[in-house]
């Protein structure tokens, strides 16, 4: 019989993983809670395949702005099955997956945020699991990313990619307060809808 503890594995979330309910996904963890650690978030990543050219939240260290983000807790007992979970989520490969694991036991491709590893000790958290999508706004409009050229980027966009675009947008949590989001804010172009 196996005695030993399951690790304790917390799951990050700053978009569309907290409000697009996927039940598949959702069965698999508690509830959404805030007081993750924070990261610097930005609107960098262009997202062609699910949103219509959408800008979307990712982990941008440049461009971003420090955000506390939402954590869940996995019900899984092994990690492997936690990071295989969300990488279905998120329909991405197994190189854009972060994780950090408190007993140094495995290591991720993307960078591991410094405020990953201080959250976790403090939360008593043996391994934390986030999507590591890169931005890739210059990769995919030739363009630096800015706040002019993320501007112009949407106001280009269809009207069915300005949609899904607003609604991405407007639908992000509260927490999320990134240079693009208040930009967008004042354009008379983007209002929230009444």
């Amino acid at each position: 019989m196996d005695t030993k503890k399951a690790p304790s594995i917390a799951i990050l979330g700053w978009g569309s993983l907290i409000w697009d309910n996927k039940p598949e996904f959702d069965e698999t963890h508690s509830g959404w809670q805030a007081g993750g650690p924070t990261l610097p978030l930005e609107f960098s990543r262009v997202s062609e395949k699910t949103r219509k050219g959408a800008l979307t939240l990712v982990i941008d260290p440049e461009n971003g702005r420090e955000c506390s983000v939402n954590y869940a807790i996995s019900k899984r007992r092994n990690p492997t099955d936690a990071i295989a979970d969300l990488r279905c989520r998120e329909e991405t490969v197994m190189g854009r997956m972060g994780f950090y694991f408190a007993d140094d036991s495995d290591r991720c491709v993307p960078n591991v945020p410094p405020t990953i590893a201080p959250w976790a000790a403090q939360n008593n958290i043996d391994v934390v699991v986030w999507t590591g999508l890169p931005g890739d706004f210059k990769q995919k409009t030739g363009k630096d990313f800015s706040i002019p050229n993320a501007l112009a980027h949407l106001q280009n966009l269809t009207p069915e990619g300005k949609a899904m675009a607003a609604t991405y947008i407007f639908r992000a949590p509260d927490f999320i307060t990134t240079p693009l989001r208040d930009a967008l804010y004042v354009e008379p172009w983007f209002r929230a809808p009444a």
